[in-house]
């Protein structure tokens, strides 16, 4: 019965978490007994600990967070292939995708379009199911994804089409000028960063606007992108929006499918 295999699966966990320490026998009393008396441990220790013999290359890590996706085709499937490496050690996974550039925009190193950062997403959730479809636990990922991002309205309802990002749970990264425009029911503009090499070369030809710098200084940098004296980084205006609607769409949406959740992120 379950009853007479929690003790068994008890003295597992705790001889494993006691292992790192001098006197083993001690913390190895210690855990058990925690657990006897209601403490749980997550589930990936509470499957995973003591569990080499079995699966020597997991990890007793429930909750990681990737690298910073970057904007190109390299770092995209790096992070493909690290977060595949990641679930299959057993850990649950998070990314930011509002690194991505907006569907439409131009790629001159491929004199192409870019699918936009949802058809990018599609591949994580594929290869998610793929990792975890060859046992063990199901694959856990956190997407998030900037209120301020040309695609944020793909963002919102992706849900609402069958089947897909089911490996995800997804959360919107709300910043304090969205909140101040929804209050006023004013506008919002929907941006991306402007690179030095595209104004240099006159490709940017829409209303452009500085904004909060939202990504850490060295990757903005890195990028190419603008910053001015005052820490702010420069982004090409894609859309106006009426904030008021865009979070009554979010809204809608965290009712009728459970998704996207938000963050505030000031």
């Amino acid at each position: 019965s379950l009853h007479d295999a929690l003790p068994i699966s008890y003295n597992r966990v705790a001889t494993a978490l006691a292992e790192p320490e001098k006197d083993k026998e001690f913390w190895k009393e210690k855990f058990a007994w925690a657990m006897r008396n209601g403490a749980t441990p997550a589930g990936r220790i509470m499957s995973n600990a003591g569990a080499d013999q079995y699966k020597p290359a997991t990890s007793l890590i429930n909750c990681t967070v990737s690298q910073i996706v970057g904007d190109g085709m390299q770092d995209i499937l790096d992070s493909v292939m690290q977060a595949g490496m990641t679930l299959k050690a057993g850990c649950g996974i998070g990314y930011e995708f509002s690194t991505l550039r907006p569907k439409g925009a131009f790629v001159s190193g491929a004199g192409a379009h870019t699918s936009g950062p949802l058809t990018f997403m599609d591949i994580f959730d594929s290869m998610c199911f793929t990792i975890s479809s060859a046992g063990g636990r199901r694959g856990a990922q956190m997407g998030t994804f900037a209120v301020w991002h040309p695609d944020v309205e793909d963002f919102i309802k992706a849900k609402r089409e069958d089947g897909r990002l089911r490996q995800f749970n997804l959360s919107l990264l709300i910043d304090d000028e969205f909140m101040a425009a929804v209050k006023v029911e004013g506008k919002y503009n929907l941006v991306f960063p402007v690179k030095q090499s595209e104004i240099d070369r006159g490709l940017v030809k829409a209303e452009t606007v500085y904004k909060k710098r939202f990504w850490e200084k060295d990757y903005c940098i890195k990028q190419d992108y603008i910053l001015n004296e005052n820490d702010m980084l420069l982004c090409k205006v894609y859309k106006q929006i009426e904030a008021k609607e865009l979070w009554d769409t979010m809204m809608r949406s965290t009712y009728d499918y459970s998704e996207p959740g938000f963050l505030l992120i000031d």
